[in-house]
């Protein structure tokens, strides 16, 4: 039976939905599947766990209290708990700790590590992924004792696959001498990560300016979407880098994809082509964007996004 490990990433208490999709990446036949989860709260997360096939849940911590965030520290734990285990497969999420810790887990180990997949196959060791801005899917092949995948969010829609999990605690007493967090900060943009949003309203040059953006933040709490931009936006400093959606910022799957004035350069589209549904709004009839989306206004934002707050509003009510 094959062992495959899970790195599970929280948020507030709760497992990040998208981790399901990962789980769901990893079954097969003959898969056993294990769960690592680092915030101490592996007894809270059993259920959710159970109910997507995981067959073990390993607790890493250190004595009784969980391991404070350090990427150092963490993928040393993460290695110790595999090579207890005898694991060989690990996946995790390509966000910002799994950019943190999947590279460092396999430059330790000496493994291939393909980052951003879309699709996987566990037992030929082959994945999918975008290239050359989103032009073309590449199907890579990886060689090696270990292998390391890091899966884009959403990109694999989750499957239940009910059943019990055994909740095991593992010890490590890994350190770091090398890194020490003196503090976290928060980027202070707010709402849902970009990454993990399943639903995503960005604005581009016809927002005109900073203020403007309240109008898409306003629509986003209505539907639980998260606000993104395009490089435009971000570039005349009405929003910050931490919300650009393209090949130079986040590269996102939502189910939808709403993009406001935005013209859809190469270099955009090839952050969210893999967008369940995309729907644009643009007064340019001609933008390139009504090439690249499923739905296409050629209408004034300023007048489509208020109007459709407000009968979401109407309609919650």
């Amino acid at each position: 039976m094959e062992k495959v490990a899970i790195l599970i990433e929280t948020k507030n208490g709760e497992i990040k939905k998208s981790n399901f999709g990962v789980i769901t990446a990893a079954h097969g036949k003959g898969h056993e599947l294990y769960a690592f989860v680092m915030d101490g709260r592996g007894a809270d997360h059993q259920a959710a766990l159970e109910a997507y096939g995981i067959h073990k849940i390993i607790e890493i911590n250190m004595a009784k209290d969980p391991l404070p965030w350090n990427p150092v520290t963490w993928s040393k734990a993460v290695i110790s708990a595999m090579q207890h285990f005898s694991i060989n497969t690990l996946l995790g999420l390509t966000s910002a700790q799994g950019k943190e810790l999947l590279p460092r887990i396999a430059a330790r180990l000496d493994a291939p590590l393909v980052m951003d997949c879309i699709a996987i196959n566990l037992a030929e060791h082959t994945v999918e992924k975008s290239q050359y801005s989103g032009k073309t899917i590449a199907t890579l092949k990886t060689y090696g004792s270990h292998y390391i995948y890091g899966l884009r969010p959403n990109a694999i829609e989750p499957q239940s696959r009910p059943g019990t999990a055994e909740l095991i605690l593992f010890q490590t007493d890994a350190d770091s001498q090398t890194l020490t967090i003196k503090e976290i900060k928060q980027s202070g943009t707010g709402g849902i990560d970009l990454t993990e949003a399943r639903v995503i309203i960005s604005g581009g040059r016809g927002m005109e300016n900073s203020e403007n953006f309240r109008i898409l933040r306003q629509c986003a709490e209505q539907i639980n979407a998260a606000v993104g931009a395009s490089r435009v936006a971000v570039d005349a400093g009405w929003v910050p880098h931490s919300m650009q959606v393209g090949q130079t910022g986040a590269t996102v799957s939502p189910k939808v994809y709403i993009a406001c004035g935005i013209s859809g350069s190469v270099q955009h589209f090839a952050g969210m082509k893999t967008s369940g549904l995309i729907i644009a709004i643009n007064t340019d009839p001609d933008a390139a964007i009504t090439k690249r989306c499923d739905y296409f206004a050629v209408a004034n934002l300023f007048d489509i996004i208020p109007q459709l707050t407000s009968r979401l509003k109407a309609h919650e009510g």
